[in-house]
């Protein structure tokens, strides 16, 4: 314990003679946040560069990831679209094998179905139009 207290009388002496020295040397030479050198502006400027150029980059890493995503949402939407086309397709075919082309609502899909390329196009519209 002896040892750890001499050497913090020895820390607090040096500080002490550095603590005066310090605060005559700030005195005597204020600082200015103007660079003195046009060397020492272009070290400025191209340090700025290079941050702008990072943040450039960073964002344009964002922007991509971005719109990565987006298409990626375009493409799952697109997939999901024809999947739920899947199922009307399937609905559609089995609607049109049961409806009566004779009853009420098979005369009027006969009609209906005139203005469409096929009867299978027409019930899948039909179908979609009615859930």
């Amino acid at each position: 314990m002896d040892s750890i207290d001499k050497l913090l009388a020895e820390l607090q002496t040096e500080y002490k003679e550095v603590k005066p020295q310090q605060q005559q040397s700030k005195s005597a030479t204020p600082k200015s946040f103007i660079p003195s050198s046009p060397k020492s502006a272009s070290l400025m400027d191209n340090l700025l560069a290079e941050i702008k150029a990072d943040f450039e980059e960073e964002d344009a890493a964002i922007e991509l990831k971005r719109q990565q995503e987006l298409e990626q949402e375009r493409i799952r939407q697109e997939q999901l679209k024809a999947k739920q086309l899947e199922v009307l397709k399937v609905q559609a075919k089995e609607w049109l094998a049961k409806v009566d082309p004779l009853s009420s609502e098979g005369l009027w899909f006969e009609r209906f179905a005139e203005s469409y390329s096929s009867k299978l196009e027409a019930a899948i519209e039909y179908l979609k139009n009615n859930d």
